[in-house]
Formats: structure tokens, sequence, C-alpha cells
């Protein structure tokens, strides 16, 4: 079917356009009120016109999940966190045997999460807090006993988890029926296409492959997805023949490799080349993959047809990502790239590895830098230098770390701040035109996919507060609508 946009105004104040689409590619570009009749139009009204945007960076299943669950994020302290989880409770918020809570931040409270805080709200139920970086869970007593948390699992002692004893804990609390989840699931998707999201790099951890078939074959059609794959299902995946870029089913394609190196640093897990202050018990943070191990691995999924993605957050760890990558002489991904050495941001450039940063997490995570990482936070976060050392970027949100919405990374990536406090390192802001190219993956071009999204204003033209709230018209995606604002919602509605 050929469809028509018409008065669309691209960015930066161009004359309006008429856009022709057949079969979800972009096929004619002429001025405003020129395109032939098509047989289904689109008027924007002079709406500006740009290309669909993308989150390179999300666990949207975990996402999906933690709209339902406990917010931690506004707690102070340990104690506040418990009053927190003690009112959900009270007020029927928690219908599940197992209470969880979500988003606490403990990096600067004055006291420490413990299973016997945990203990005086419920002692003979379950409750597990998961933190907002999803390194790190809190059980109390009963949580503990009823996961079987062994000593050697990792436990502090107060009831603490960290890393891999974390994640094992975090997805025992996939407890909703596979229905139920893919619902939650769909509807976070709609609410993305609503912020003018086109696609998603899914990198939750868990066997992706066949929620996504049974999601394609329900419906889902409202994003382009690129799954990855995790370690421990790379032999599963290979005897499938799955390889990076191959096209699953609907919207849905195979994507990378997912390796996770190191922690993070809200929970001090992040491999630094400094220890962090108060030599806590792994001073320098955890190396969960040492690179003896993560060369063969990565060697063995590129040869199987995958693309390598390292988490890797500390510049400890970062180096030796880049070390491995070096040996194998090929690219790939850098998820994170939190804190990186001055000398290795031009080795970003040169051994074409993509950084896939995440801007919010410098706003959010200013203060814990400050303290944790002090003295070296003007190579935090840092944008700027990336794209100055000739490194290629995307933008994403890991949410549920920050909000699934490109226009809150993109805010962050240009103001590196919010909430009117001054700018953290302003040096490393990136333009407007920089954020948005490294949001999307296509143009307003001829040949181009008809993943588009009109906006009510020009984002080149406006703060950064009004970034963080871009009213969004309309989202296509292949030249279907998967958006339509209240406006432009009546004309779908009346044919």
């Amino acid at each position: 079917m050929t469809r028509a946009i018409r008065n669309a105004r691209p960015l930066g104040g161009h004359d309006p356009i008429d856009l022709l689409i057949d079969d979800g590619v972009i096929v004619g570009i002429t001025p405003a009120g020129t395109a032939p009749a098509a047989l289904d139009d689109i008027d924007l009204e002079g709406r500006f016109i740009m290309p669909g945007l993308w989150d390179e960076h999300v666990h949207l299943t975990q996402w999906a999940q933690h709209r339902r669950r406990i917010d931690l994020s506004s707690a102070e302290s340990a104690a506040e966190a418990v009053a927190i989880v003690r009112s959900a409770i009270a007020r029927g918020e928690a219908r599940d045997s197992v209470v969880v809570g979500v988003g606490f931040r403990d990096g600067l409270w004055p006291d420490a999460p413990a299973a016997a805080l945990l203990d005086t709200v419920a002692s003979d139920r379950p409750i597990v807090l998961v933190s907002a970086d999803v390194h790190c869970v809190w059980l109390n007593s009963a949580a503990l006993v009823h996961f079987a948390v062994e000593p050697s699992a990792g436990a502090d002692g107060d009831g603490v988890l960290r890393e891999d004893a974390a994640f094992a804990i975090t997805a025992r609390l996939d407890s909703a029926p596979d229905a139920e989840l893919d619902t939650w699931v769909a509807e976070a998707a709609a609410e993305a296409a609503a912020r003018g999201v086109v696609g998603v790099v899914d990198l939750e951890m868990r066997w992706n492959r066949d929620d996504w078939l049974r999601r394609v074959a329900s419906g889902f059609d409202a994003l382009r997805v690129e799954f990855g794959v995790y370690p421990q299902h790379l032999d599963r995946a290979i005897a499938l023949g799955m390889r990076s870029g191959q096209h699953l089913a609907g919207t849905v394609t195979v994507g990378p490799l997912k390796v996770i190196t190191d922690g993070s640093l809200n929970t001090r897990t992040a491999y630094c080349c400094d220890p962090y202050p108060d030599a806590p018990a792994e001073a320098y943070g955890r190396l969960n993959v040492p690179p003896c191990d993560l060369h063969p691995l990565l060697a063995r999924g590129i040869e199987a047809g995958f693309e390598p993605a390292v988490h890797a957050i500390g510049d400890g760890a970062n180096r030796l990502a880049l070390d491995v990558f070096a040996k194998l002489g090929r690219g790939g991904r850098i998820e994170h790239a939190q804190l990186v050495h001055d000398s290795d941001f031009a080795r970003f450039a040169s051994l074409g590895v993509t950084a896939s940063v995440q801007p919010e997490h410098a706003v959010d995570d200013r203060d814990v830098a400050e303290r944790y990482w002090p003295g070296r936070t003007r190579r935090a976060f840092a944008l700027r230098s990336f794209l100055d050392a000739g490194a290629h970027i995307v933008l994403g949100s890991d949410a549920p770390v920050a909000p699934l919405d490109p226009w809150i990374a993109i805010a962050a990536a240009t103001s590196r701040t919010r909430d009117g406090r001054p700018a953290f390192h302003p040096e490393q802001c990136l333009t407007v035109v920089e954020a948005l190219a490294a949001s999307t993956r296509s143009l307003v071009a001829l040949g181009e996919p008809a993943d588009l999204v009109a906006l009510d204003v020009d984002p080149l033209a406006v703060s950064a507060d009004k970034l963080r709230s871009m009213p969004v018209a309309l989202t296509m995606l292949g030249g279907t609508v998967t958006h339509a604002a209240p406006a432009l919602g009546a004309v779908f509605a009346a044919r």
C-alpha cells in the first residue's frame, strides 16, 4: 500500500515536504503539496519529522515487571526503604507470596541494608529488594530460607547478595504466567512507541528466543527488537543455528552475545584501576569474567556469527575488554563504558568498538561517582571524550535502571543535569544533533525504512527540560502507525 505523509517539516527550519511510502520504505520526497494522490494520506499540518528512535540497551521483561513492584527510588536510607515496604504491604500493594521492591540506591545511605531490618516488616514472608542497578539484592531472613541461599552464594552476612548471586535471585522472581508477562511487555512497548521508539536492543538475561517467538505469534509488532544471548545459553543458541542479525519472526531479530565482565558503581563492584574509598572487601570491585575466559568466549561467539557486547563499567574492566578486542582483531560493543582512562578513548575508535552508553546514569549517579570515584569524574560518563576521539557511540536507558524513553537520554546527554542543578562536567555535553544521531538508525531519505516520528516542536530549538517531555504526535514503524496522539488519532479513528 502506498501512503503519503504530507506537510512534514524536517528539523532545523527547512521547508515542508511530502513523503511517499511504499512497502515500508520511503520512495519519494517532494516539496509539500506536490506528492501525487496516495491511497492513504496523513497530513502532519507542519509538524516536525525525524527518524524513529532506538533504545540501544534495555531489559524489557524486567522493565515491564518493574513498574508493578514497590518503588524504592525515593528512599534515602535503609530505614526509609523499610518504611516504604511496610506501607506498601499495609496498602495491599504486595499481593504475591514474595514481596518485591525495586530501585534502591544505597551508595550514599547513612545506614546499611540488613536482613534484620526487613525482618521487622515481616519475619515469615519473603521480602526481596532489588537495587536500581540490578546488581544487588537485599533479602530478609525468610527470603534467605525461601531461596535456600547458602553462605557461599556471596551473602555479606546481612542479607545482601551481589552480582551472580543477585542475578540468580532476580531470575527466580519472574513468577508471572507467560500470558500475563507478555501483556505487560506489550503495554511497555506501546508506551515506548508513544515516546517515538521504533526499536530496542533487549538484553534480558532470560532465554529470550522462546519469549519473542511466542509474543510475535500473539501479534506483537510495536517495535523492532534485537534480543541478546548470554554465555549460559550460547551452546543452545549455536545448536539452533542462531547468529546476530538473523531474522527470527515478525519484527524480531537475534542480537549480540552479551557478557558481563564486572559489576556496577552503586553496588561498588565495577572493576577499577584504583581502590574504592574505605577499602571494602573487594577494594577494586569485582571482575566477573577475567580476560583469560573472556577471549575464548568471545572468539567462540564470533566464530558462530554473534556480535560481541561486553558489559564493562569500571576503567579496569574497560581496559581489559579493549585488550581482548585487540587480540580478537575486530570490534564489537562495550555496554556502559562509564569510567574510561584517558588513553583508552582513542582505542574504542581504532579498534572499532562502539560505546553503548546511558546518559541518564550520569545524572542519577553524579553524587555516588564523586564519592567512590574521587578525582576521576572528569572521565566518567565522558560522552564528548568518545566523540572527540573518533569513537562511535549509541544511547540507551538500561531500563529498568532508567526509564525507557530516549528523550530522557537525549536531554541528559545534552545538559548533564536535571532539577535545576549545575551541569555535571558540562564539558562532556553532546549537541542535540549528536545525541539524536546516537539515538537513531535511519534517515529521512529515499530508500530508508519508513521508521518515522512526528513532533509538535523542533528538538533543535528547545531546552533540555522540554526535551525530557518532548510531545510525540505520531510514530511509524515501516510505514505502519504504532502511535498517534489524540489530535492525529481522531483522523485514523474516522477512517
